[in-house]
């Protein structure tokens, strides 16, 4: 069967592998052998190159990895990098360099780091300018996930994704399936799409049969009445294979840890550098306006669905259904002060004091008032996993557009999409994407920051 795809990464991946250690030896010449004199050490800092980038998956990187992914794989391997190269010259050779490892190991990274982003975003300029590097593939169905994708293909051409036909499967499935698999064969397509929910389990398995019998690549969109996400990790209980249909990496000690760490920081240099000034201020400034407190208290649902007191600025004249009714655009109990801080996002200032008591993050979904969490929890599916984790001061759904009132039910179905994504593939590098997101979002203004 004649192959077309255009696919490179055969050759990119082991050209990678060659580069990478070639860079490596290289500079251990350059830089260290002089000092170290050890002629074995190019054997083991090669092998502990390439063992640390098959475990922290540095050479996974594929067409749809996203860039903030790639800089986090870098991070790991660097960090493991410098530790191995330091523990073995350390306790065997006591070597008494300890800048000239450093130079080393941040020099190669730096290089071989380059080299890795030139190629990533050189194939996806090549892709969108020459039409190469690209994958010709199919969907079939035509439910809302799978309009979704054609859309997604056909206006991100820099993927390397070609969407050649969509197939419906109105009237005779199967007659419809078997022109799909004979398209397929005769067009030379590399990947099909099929989404479930408009194919029974008999047809799932007869998707299966066809892909692996002819080497075509199946993947399957799920049905919009399942799960909004799933991150499934296999396990086995001696040789037993168990399925957890969610993995957390905040539930992972060391995750915690950074995480809370980075937190403590984030919120005392905010608390210190702003907070110490402008809280005086803007006291003053509130209580010329109205009277009242200078800081609002809410209750709102956390981590484990437990309730906190939030604090914010106060924004609104004293009312008795203020734990109760959403802000809305013109509210006539916003403040002309609130007006200004609501649509800075300085209002939310205070809640630095909520992430350094320790029921808050910087980065997190965001929490909600604990009468509309009620709501929510009865009216939207999968709401309550966003309880999974600390709630947050920002959040991923916020600097996707779905910050402040929500207007209908769409905007609390995405916001709770996007806080699940956010629970299933936490990083540092995100959190920290996030929040320069937020002081952009923040700087330029946003529609419903009222």
């Amino acid at each position: 069967m004649k192959n077309t795809t255009g696919r490179y990464s055969a050759y990119i991946r082991p050209f990678s592998y060659v580069l990478d250690i070639v860079i490596i030896n290289v500079l251990v010449y350059i830089i260290l052998l002089n000092n170290l004199n050890v002629l074995n050490y190019y054997l083991f800092v090669s092998a502990s190159w390439l063992i640390i980038a098959w475990n922290v998956g540095f050479y996974e990187v594929y067409r749809y990895t996203k860039a903030i992914e790639i800089l986090s794989k870098i991070l790991k391997q660097y960090v493991l990098f410098v530790i191995v190269n330091f523990a073995y010259l350390g306790l065997l050779f006591e070597f008494s360099e300890p800048s000239l490892m450093f130079q080393f190991t941040t020099i190669s990274v730096f290089l071989i780091s380059g080299a890795k982003l030139f190629v990533y975003y050189f194939l996806k300029r090549f892709r969108v300018v020459f039409g190469g590097n690209f994958r010709r593939v199919v969907i079939v169905g035509e439910d809302k996930n799978a309009i979704q994708l054609a859309d997604f293909f056909n206006e991100n051409q820099d993927y390397g994704y070609k969407l050649i036909k969509v197939f419906n499967l109105k009237g005779n499935k199967k007659d419809q399936i078997e022109n799909c698999f004979d398209f397929v064969l005769n067009n030379n397509i590399d990947e099909v799409y099929c989404s479930l929910s408009e194919i029974s389990h008999t047809l799932v398995n007869r998707f299966i049969d066809f892909s692996d019998n002819n080497l075509k690549i199946l993947k399957f969109l799920p049905s919009s009445k399942e799960v909004l996400s799933r991150n499934i990790v296999y396990e086995y209980y001696g040789y037993i294979p168990i399925i957890s249909l969610r993995h957390i990496p905040l539930d992972n000690t060391a995750n915690k840890i950074v995480k809370r760490i980075f937190d403590l920081i984030f919120s005392s240099i905010v608390i210190l550098s702003v907070l110490s000034w402008l809280t005086p201020l803007l006291a003053i400034l509130i209580k010329i306006e109205s009277n009242g407190s200078v800081f609002f208290k809410q209750k709102r649902n956390g981590l484990n669905y437990l309730e906190f007191n939030c604090y914010k600025f106060r924004s609104m004249r004293p009312n008795e259904v203020a734990d109760l009714e959403q802000v809305s655009k013109n509210d006539p109990r916003i403040t002309k002060v609130g007006k200004f801080i609501r649509k800075t996002s300085i209002d939310e200032l205070p809640q630095f004091f909520n992430v350094l008591i320790g029921n808050m993050s910087v980065v997190g979904p965001r929490p909600h008032m604990v009468s509309h969490t009620e709501m929510y929890a009865r009216s939207v599916d999968k709401f309550m996993v966003r309880h999974f984790i600390k709630p947050g001061i920002t959040g991923l759904a916020q600097t996707n557009g779905y910050r402040g009132e929500i207007e209908s039910h769409e905007d609390i179905i995405n916001r709770v999409k996007y806080d699940i994504f956010y629970l299933e593939n936490w990083s540092l590098l995100l959190d920290i994407k996030i929040i320069l997101m937020t002081i952009l979002n923040a700087i330029k203004g946003e529609e419903k920051a009222y």
